[in-house]
């Protein structure tokens, strides 16, 4: 039996597709204007998302100050202080090290060099040592080719470690008057929102800064427990630079996935250099087993209320992270992705049919603060 095609059905559904499609084109095209203007304002913008991320990590700190009645801008200078002394020990603890081994792991590296230069001679590549050579003539020609353009690296390194300390100072500034004042915005916000706005908005910020904290602070903890565990196994192995390399496990844990792999990467290639293939190999599966029970123990029971987000949608957002900003985008993909989650289900929850008909305070929220004296009546 053959059928024909409804004339009448066949223009609604292309009617349909149309809209549809120019529905999907405005929200990209919404959504690149959005973020060429971030772009543009990347001066402003970096600060902010650094002074956030360390605020959600701080802030328990002062939420318990501030309930202990502690004035809020003590509060915030207290914890601001501590921050910065904790910070500049963790650098200490990564920088003396370092450069008190600093002849020792040179040498480390040379010998490496020779080691792998012998095997490579040998069977199944057999490189003679004529071809390194000229290998090695031809890199140095190309570095005196480059004279020029390492100088005018070397001049963009230098705006950019003074463009960093401007960006951590303005961060630490914005750090401290959102622990002070950071419970009165929310608040504030509904004060100049108009409409279903004042009340949107102000849950979905809520919901986002609930989100941001959770993985800030479990990342934070992950990370500690990885950098003790791998700190305990590279000290038993006998491998240096110990307490360098558990430091730089921790501040990597906040790149999910990536960061692991590459502190990895680095504590066995220091094993290898120093201690030889055999400890290296231990050193490889110390990482892994912790790397074990971090995914599959620490994360999970940790992270259970928190993203809500599956191990392949955290590995596709940091690789399309790190593709659109290298490093930056790589530390941002998660919790921007979480943040759209969160985005996502709120609008989801409000075209669906079953709306809740109040909505809870967070668990942890600042929406609800305790009694602040500095407060303005609303």
């Amino acid at each position: 039996m053959l059928r024909r095609v409804n004339a009448a059905k066949t223009k609604t559904a292309l009617r349909s597709s149309a809209r549809i499609s120019l529905d999907v084109l405005l929200v990209l095209l919404l959504t690149g204007v959005t973020l060429w203007l971030v772009g543009r304002m990347w001066s402003i913008v970096w600060p902010l998302v650094i002074a956030l991320l360390i605020t959600t990590l701080t802030w328990p700190v002062a939420r318990f100050l501030r309930g202990h009645g502690w004035k809020p801008a003590l509060a915030a200078s207290a914890v601001t202080v501590l921050f910065l002394l904790i910070a500049g020990g963790t650098i200490t603890l990564i920088v003396v090290p370092v450069a008190s081994q600093s002849a020792e792991l040179a040498d480390g590296v040379v010998e490496g060099v020779q080691q792998i230069r012998q095997w490579a001679s040998g069977p199944p590549l057999n490189i003679r040592d004529d071809q390194v050579t000229a290998g090695l003539d031809m890199a140095v020609d190309r570095i005196q080719d480059s004279v020029g353009s390492i100088i005018t690296a070397t001049v963009t390194g230098v705006g950019t470690v003074a463009n960093g300390l401007v960006t951590t100072v303005l961060a630490l500034f914005l750090m401290f008057f959102f622990l002070k004042d950071g419970p009165r915005f929310l608040p504030w916000l509904t004060q100049q929102l108009p409409g279903r706005l004042a009340t949107d908005v102000p849950v979905v910020a809520e919901r986002c800064w609930v989100t941001l904290g959770s993985f800030v602070r479990s990342q934070a903890i992950v990370g500690l427990l990885d950098a003790v565990f791998i700190g305990i196994g590279l000290w038993f192995v006998g491998v240096p630079l110990v307490l360098p390399l558990a430091v730089l496990t921790f501040v990597a844990a906040f790149v999910p996935i990536v960061g692991a792999l590459f502190a990895g990467f680095v504590a066995v290639l220091i094993a290898l250099v120093f201690n030889g293939p055999i400890e290296a190999l231990i050193v490889l599966g110390i990482i892994i087993v912790v790397q074990q029970l971090e995914g599959n123990v620490f994360q999970p029971m940790l992270q259970s209320r928190g993203l809500g987000l599956h191990a392949a949608v955290v590995l596709l957002a940091v690789t399309l992270g790190g593709t659109l900003a290298g490093i930056v985008g790589s530390l941002l993909a998660v919790p921007v992705a979480a943040l759209v989650g969160v985005v996502w289900v709120y609008l989801r929850d409000q075209v669906s049919d079953d709306v809740p008909e109040a909505v809870e305070p967070a668990e942890g929220s600042t929406a609800e603060p305790e009694p602040d004296p500095e407060q303005p009546n609303r």
